[in-house]
C-alpha cells in the first residue's frame, strides 16, 4: 500500500513481508523517486533494522529518521539528489 504523509512523503507499508522483500521493494520505489523525494517505509520484519540502513548506504540515499513504534520499524528515506 502507497499513501502521502502530511509532508508530501510516500508511505510504504511493507508490514508483513519478510527478507529479503522490504529492501527489494524499497530499492524499487526509491528507483521511480525524482531526487529530493522522501519515503516512509513501515516494516515488521525485525531484519530491516540492519538490512534497510545497509540498502541506504549502498545506493547513497540519505536515511532522515529509524524509530520503532511497538513491533513496526519506520524508516524515513530522501532519495539523494544529482552529484
Amino acid at each position: 500500500m502507497s499513501d502521502t504523509d502530511t509532508t508530501g512523503a510516500t508511505i510504504i507499508d511493507l508490514r508483513g513481508l519478510k527478507c529479503p522483500l522490504p529492501a527489494l521493494r524499497i530499492r524499487k520505489a526509491l528507483s521511480r523517486l525524482p531526487a529530493g523525494a522522501t519515503i516512509v517505509v513501515e516494516c515488521t520484519d525485525p531484519l530491516a533494522e540492519i538490512d534497510i540502513p545497509n540498502l541506504v548506504r549502498e545506493t547513497g540515499d540519505d536515511l532522515l529518521h529509524k524509530t520503532r513504534r511497538d513491533d513496526v520499524l519506520v524508516f524515513r528515506i530522501r532519495k539523494r539528489g544529482p552529484e
